[in-house]
């Protein structure tokens, strides 16, 4: 495993994280085979792992929670979020602060997050949706200032919604900002415009989240694949984005370098951009966990191949489906 110096943190985190939203509340979960995973990712020497309360009302934090406790020896970061109170994925120009994270709110679920994570200080807390236009209202600055020299959290961040990257430039600039979550991936290369270019500047950790495109990038749909009615992708996948993502990885297939499966291609391929501090694909099984953690050896794709990946990107924007 690889590790990268994550931001003005200055945390050496695993390139490769462990993002811990499929772990709880999805189709498939097994409590008992996500621990095994969990633990095998630790022992390969991942020590990133993103969760949020809204990953089924804390139940994903306790998982954490337990891996924690079952390695007091390593140095293991621990990511949560505070989910918007309106409950609103994502949160629209219209949405008011006040409606969505007001003071007491971000501080109450502060300390939820903290009692079942079973932690005193929290490594990073980050607010699960944003808008652009909340950067210079004082309210959730001095929430998360009295927070921080409370020392119930040790660095702050912001999830950006999805296909909307700029919608957190000048919050970043304010400074009360350590790290982003942003989705990027071989489609989604958006964030290569401005956003990263700002986090360098202002040395902000970015973690770099849906590497797979909600599983399109593991090369494993078809434009017949279904989810049950209380998987989320469900909603997600509506028949409009389904075809098109699966006609856009279907034209990757050529490109898969000889010996190297779509999902090591699109990990490799988030890994060598230096912006980029970690990744975190979702790892229900210890064979992807071993999978997926094998990424992280130093092996670059070809400069041809990332030029050839690059002609890729599928600018979109926010839809009704797309949460």
């Amino acid at each position: 495993m690889n590790y990268r110096t994550f931001g003005r943190t200055g945390w050496k985190i695993s390139e490769i994280g462990y993002g811990m939203w499929g772990l709880a509340g999805w189709t498939g979960s097994d409590k008992a085979e996500v621990l095994r995973a969990l633990q095998r990712s630790v022992d390969l020497g991942c020590n990133f792992f993103d969760t949020a309360w809204a990953y089924a009302d804390g139940v994903s934090e306790e998982i954490l929670n337990q891996l924690l406790k079952n390695n007091p020896d390593k140095q293991l970061y621990a990511a949560t979020k505070i989910p918007p109170k309106n409950r609103q994925w994502p949160s629209k120009p219209e949405s008011k602060l006040a409606d969505v994270f007001p003071a007491d709110y971000i501080v109450e679920y502060t300390e939820k997050s903290l009692k079942n994570l079973g932690v005193e200080t929290i490594d990073l807390q980050q607010f699960h949706v944003w808008e652009d236009a909340w950067s210079e209202q004082d309210e959730w600055k001095e929430a998360i200032t009295k927070l921080s020299q409370q020392g119930k959290v040790r660095a702050w961040g912001l999830s950006v919604n999805r296909w909307e990257p700029d919608n957190s430039l000048n919050t970043i600039r304010t400074g009360l900002i350590d790290a982003v979550q942003v989705i990027y991936n071989i489609f989604d290369q958006n964030p290569e415009d401005n956003l990263f270019p700002l986090c360098r500047e202002l040395n902000v950790g970015v973690i770099a989240r849906v590497p797979f495109d909600e599983g399109t990038l593991t090369g494993t749909f078809t434009k017949e694949t279904t989810f049950p009615a209380n998987d989320w992708r469900s909603t997600y996948f509506v028949p409009e984005n389904l075809n098109s993502s699966v006609d856009h990885a279907d034209a990757l297939r050529p490109l898969i370098p000889a010996g190297m499966t779509m999902p090591a291609m699109a990990l490799r391929f988030i890994l060598s951009n230096p912006d980029v501090h970690t990744t975190i694909p979702g790892m229900r099984q210890i064979r992807n966990v071993e999978a997926n953690l094998a990424a992280s050896d130093g092996n670059e794709l070809s400069p041809a191949l990332l030029q050839e990946l690059k002609g890729h990107r599928w600018d979109r924007t926010p839809t009704e489906w797309s949460q």
